[in-house]
């Protein structure tokens, strides 16, 4: 099964065709609606399965299914490609229709907003999210501008540990500021290098900060 260009359908419509409202995976009871996403089998049986939203579904007069879906593209698929703050299980939902055989559905994943995805407790093989939507054709994103973090002005990979400054309640990556992965594990408050200037410079115009309150730092953690 292979994606086929960007608003060219894989198949022709057949006359004789009904909509149908589920279909079950082959060799599974696992049921998909029109809505679900699901995990379709590449041609290339090293590479992952696509994604894809499933849009509509049709059967003929002898039961066979065709999907109508909408991609998800990978970073790595784009035509920027992948870069630092894409997070390995981001999608992009483009505007690359294609209709297959329902017989290519390997299986139901589910694709969160960003907001949903970062508050997973455990993220699953099956959990995917999604921020931009992609054009296939112009490799323009929507949004076009998100916001950025640290040092480094990157939007967040919640794959990345950052740490929060108590100053100023900015993110920051520990290689940024230079400090390791565990050094920052390890942290119960942390103070960013401006904010530590700006406490100097008040301290010596007489000016006392009151302590830093006995609550832990917070991190964006691993998921995986």
């Amino acid at each position: 099964m292979a994606k086929t260009r960007p608003g060219v359908s894989g198949t022709r419509p057949k006359q004789g065709t009904k909509d149908i409202d589920s279909y079950t995976i082959r060799g599974t009871n696992k049921v998909v609606r029109v809505g679900d996403c699901v995990l379709m089998r590449p041609s290339d049986s090293g590479k992952p399965p696509y994604v894809a939203r499933v849009e509509k579904m049709e059967a003929d007069i002898r039961n066979n299914v065709k999907v109508r879906v909408r991609w998800y593209y990978r970073p790595e698929e784009s035509l920027g490609g992948r870069r630092q703050f894409h997070g390995a299980k981001e999608l992009f939902l483009s505007d690359h229709y294609d209709a297959q055989s329902a017989h290519t559905i390997e299986g139901k994943c589910i694709v969160h907003s960003f907001k949903n995805y970062t508050k997973l407790e455990d993220v699953g093989a099956e959990d995917y999210y999604c921020r931009f939507e992609y054009k296939a054709a112009t490799g323009a994103f929507t949004p076009d501008r998100v916001a950025v973090y640290c040092k480094c002005e990157m939007p967040y990979n919640p794959d990345d540990l950052m740490v929060q400054c108590d100053g100023c309640k900015d993110w920051y990556h520990p290689a940024c500021v230079s400090m390791t992965i565990e050094e920052a594990k390890m942290l119960d408050h942390f103070i960013c290098s401006e904010c530590a200037e700006d406490d100097v410079k008040r301290s010596q115009n007489g000016f006392h900060p009151p302590p830093v309150s006995d609550t832990t730092v917070e991190a964006k953690r691993q998921k995986r």
